[in-house]
């Protein structure tokens, strides 16, 4: 077996070095053993050499407005390993199609599960989760809520500390947005914020789609592409299609049902 080549530092690759390098060492990866110091210098080329695609990904999400970007690039870092983990290169799709997917997905469950409602520094979500956790042993031991002079105590801080840190704990979660917006004068709360709110616009996860299908679609041979271009770029039937190419209607079904599977796979990668 052939050795793999020495790579003192996996971010200063080419990226078109990386795409080809990236090949060698997934295939070798897989017949490698576990723990062996083979398989974690593969492993560990394999994530460096391709952590531009990360911080590609994570320049998406630069405006929400929460968490930093060193967080968005860890969490990020996540996916891109589970992309090389289950990555199988006889799937002939292109890697980087294969881990984008995983690299976003990872990006927009830290965004959905830990985003604050409004910016709050780092000290303070930090001091919240110390809070919460002392508040829940004091209240144990005094078998009632702790007031703020005993929180203080508890955790050597000043009142003023303790109050801030409970202040900033309410930037957590946001206020229902069924909540009436105030008194419009009827009589009644007044509309809900909700009303005042537009719509998702479908056509995000749109582009996210397509800029991940863009590799995978240039892999396919000219007749796939050509038969998807006329199914959905052209709207023909597929009876149409078949007199166009002279096939079958059943050979085109057949082959549009191929070619979408591989597109769907990548896309989702499963």
């Amino acid at each position: 077996m052939t050795a793999l080549p020495w790579i003192e530092d996996g971010n200063k690759v080419a990226p078109t070095d990386a795409r080809r390098l990236s090949r060698l060492f997934l295939d070798r990866l897989k017949v490698l053993e576990e723990g062996t110091p083979e398989y974690q210098y593969a492993r560990n080329t394999l994530i460096e050499m391709n952590l531009s695609l990360v911080v590609f990904a994570a320049r998406r999400f630069r405006n929400r407005g929460s968490g930093e970007m060193e967080d968005v690039i860890q969490v990020g870092t996540i996916g891109l390993i589970k992309a090389i983990d289950r990555f199988d290169l006889s799937r002939e799709v292109e890697f980087t199609s294969f881990a984008i997917p995983y690299i976003v997905g990872e990006i927009k469950r830290f965004f959905r599960d830990t985003t604050w409602a409004v910016h709050v520094p780092r000290r303070l979500q930090e001091l919240r989760v110390v809070l919460a956790r002392s508040r829940e042993t004091l209240a144990t031991t005094l078998n009632r809520p702790p007031t703020v002079k005993e929180l203080a105590a508890h955790l050597d801080l000043t009142e003023e500390e303790v109050i801030e840190g409970l202040v900033a704990a309410n930037g957590y979660t946001a206020g229902s947005i069924d909540n009436p917006g105030g008194d419009d004068g009827s009589g009644d709360d007044g509309p809900r914020y909700t009303d005042t709110l537009g719509d998702a616009d479908p056509a995000l996860e749109l582009v996210e789609d397509l800029h991940a299908l863009g590799p995978m679609l240039q892999r396919l041979d000219e007749r796939e592409r050509t038969i998807l271009e006329m199914r959905f770029g052209q709207e023909m039937t597929q009876a149409d299609i078949g007199r166009e190419l002279n096939l079958s209607q059943m050979h085109i079904s057949r082959l549009l049902t191929r070619t979408l599977g591989k597109l769907r796979t990548g896309l989702l990668g499963t």
